[in-house]
Formats: C-alpha cells, structure tokens, sequence
C-alpha cells in the first residue's frame, strides 16, 4: 500500500509545503493537491515540484468544469514535465453550488463529460491529432465558429503518454464510469466494511467495461491518523467537516454526500445534519454525526486497533492509504503507519 496525504485547502499553503517536505522524508508516496474556490491547484502543485524529490503531486480535484479538456491535458503534461514524471491527474465534478456559482457554468452530463476529458487527455499525451464528437466539439464544426479550426496535436512532447487519471465519483454511473475508465479511484468518507455494499455492484459493472490494456484501478481510503494510548477523541476533530459535507454541501435533493451517508444506514441522522446545517444550527448538525461514522472513517487508537483498520482498507481493495496525521505527535504517527503498512504488506 501506498501512503497520502491531502494538503489543507483553506489554511497557509507555504506551511503546509513545510509540512509536505518533512512527511516526504519520511517515505510520503503521494501529496494531493485541492483547488475548490480557494487558489488554484496547477499552480501550487508546480511549486511543489520544485520543493520536493520523490513525492507524487497529485490534483485532489481538478473540476472537469473551470478548464477545456484540451487545457486539462496541457496542464497535467506540464506538471509531468517539471516534476519529471510525478504528475497524477485527479478530476471531479464537484457540484452545482462551485460550478455554478463560482465558476458561473451550467453543472451537466457530470458523468460523459469525464469519460471524454478522460480520453481526450490520453489523446493528446500522445501526440494524436485532437478530434472528438461528442460533448465536447473539436475542433469547432462548421456553423458552431468561424469553421477555420482543424486537428492539432501537442507541440511539445510529454514526459509520459500515460499520466495516472483518478476520479472523485460517488454515484452509480460514476463509480462504473471510474472503472471502466480511470487508473485510480478518490471516494471520500470511505468505509472499508461497508464499500461492497454501496458500490460493488457498480465496481463490477465498471471493470466489465474495462480495456484489458489497462492496469487495476488504484483505490484510495482513509481518515484522519493518529497512534496511541486515550487519542480516540481527536475523532471529534471530524465532526466538523462531516457535518459541513452531509448537511451543506449540496442543496436538498443535490447533495451526493448526504446520499452517501443515507446509504451507510444512516438516513435518520443525515436528514436532521441537513435540516440544521441549512438552518444556520452548524453546532447542533454537528453534534448529529454519529460517533460510529467519525470511528469508521479515521485511523485513530492504539496501535493494535490501527493495525486492524489498515488491514480492514487493504482487504476491502484500498491500496493507496489517504492520512491526515492529528494530535500532539503526527509525525511520529506517521512513522507508525509506515511501519504497520510495512507488515501488513
């Protein structure tokens, strides 16, 4: 298994650089990069690519909606170019309230429109001419613009002609699109017990459509980390974020990680997060997560009881471990997960 970490989106992004070199050192496979409506990602992941040696700088996410597939491609290949092939490319739809209120887009096809970018940017890296029918015109047809554009292919060549794709997909279609299609897989609020319940029809579905020249698709879960004696109340430390996500992320009826939560049993729970969050009541949404959910989507205890949870992601498929270390010690943690990984293999 491979080790992550995601760098804080709404926080300081030269500390967090800091912080990123120093996890490196300590044997870090992989750094993801958000973007949201804060800075953009390309730019702080090239910065990152000069700061660091080894680790991957990965997108965690690029939305599908800011940037023309073309220019998806184009940025993903010069990030592979000045980190010297350590670039993954991580796409997401987010969701309506960023796409369409941000970035001022209608928020449509979410689904096609990834299966394209995703192949359009395969197109490009390697060097074909760029035609594709489908959502996305290119080159422009007569009668959509001046009926001057034609097939181009990238002037530069790319250091690798297949940059690593992963997908945040949470959805049915989207899961199955994700692998059918992609190298790598970014769910969130992941719960290793439950997963094949939720989606494994639609993982199955998905590999069915698989092309054979493509490698298994990686997996990414985790949670929050921290290792050691009376830590399991820094679990606490997540209600935030799950109460913001289930209850504010999304409108009523859009929201994809309330439905997620619906789906993990908990539909009593997710209704009245929602119904406070919207309200204004975010102290009492929080108070809302149940505290099995805030267990079940961390890395947090005693050594023997994270032992057990790594083993529990990599039985359920995960092989790539997304931390964020909390509490006094993350860095010793860390050096802990890095052992138990080691054993568990």
């Amino acid at each position: 298994m491979q080790i992550s970490m995601q760098v804080d989106y709404s926080g300081s992004f030269l500390q967090a650089v800091d912080r990123v070199i120093a996890y490196e050192k300590r044997g870090l496979d992989i750094v993801w990069v958000a973007e949201a409506y804060g800075f953009d990602s390309p730019t702080l992941m090239g910065y990152l690519a000069a700061k660091t040696d080894r680790v991957k700088i990965g997108a965690g996410i690029m939305p599908i909606y800011s940037r023309t597939p073309a220019l998806i491609a184009q940025t993903a290949a010069g990030l592979d170019e000045v980190s010297q092939g350590r670039a993954i490319l991580g796409l997401g739809a987010s969701g309506p309230q960023v796409i369409e209120g941000w970035h001022g887009v209608v928020y449509d096809q979410p689904v096609a429109r990834t299966r394209e970018i995703i192949k359009i940017c395969r197109n490009v890296w390697s060097r074909q001419p760029l035609v594709n029918d489908g959502i996305y015109q290119i080159p422009l047809p007569k009668g959509l613009g001046t009926g001057l554009g034609r097939p181009l292919k990238i002037i530069t060549t790319p250091q690798r002609e297949r940059i690593p794709i992963f997908v945040a997909s949470l959805g049915f279609k989207n899961v199955e699109m994700t692998f059918a299609n992609a190298d790598g897989w970014l769910p969130i609020f992941y719960v290793p017990e439950k997963a094949a319940e939720v989606w494994g029809n639609a993982i199955r579905s998905g590999l069915k459509m698989r092309d054979p020249s493509l490698a298994a698709p990686e997996i990414v879960g985790g949670g929050m980390l921290a290792i050691g004696e009376n830590v399991e109340h820094l679990r606490e430390l997540g209600r935030g974020i799950l109460a913001l996500y289930i209850g504010g992320m999304g409108a009523r009826g859009k929201n994809f990680y309330n439905d997620l939560a619906v789906r993990y049993g908990y539909e009593e729970q997710a209704r009245k997060i929602q119904d406070l969050y919207l309200a204004g009541e975010k102290a009492k949404a929080m108070a809302e997560v149940p505290a099995e959910l805030l267990e079940a989507t961390s890395l947090i205890g005693p050594r023997s009881y994270v032992a057990e949870r790594v083993s529990a992601y990599k039985e359920s498929g995960v092989t790539i471990l997304g931390v964020t270390p909390v509490g006094e010690d993350p860095l010793g943690s860390f050096d802990e997960l890095m052992k138990i990984v080691r054993q568990v293999g």
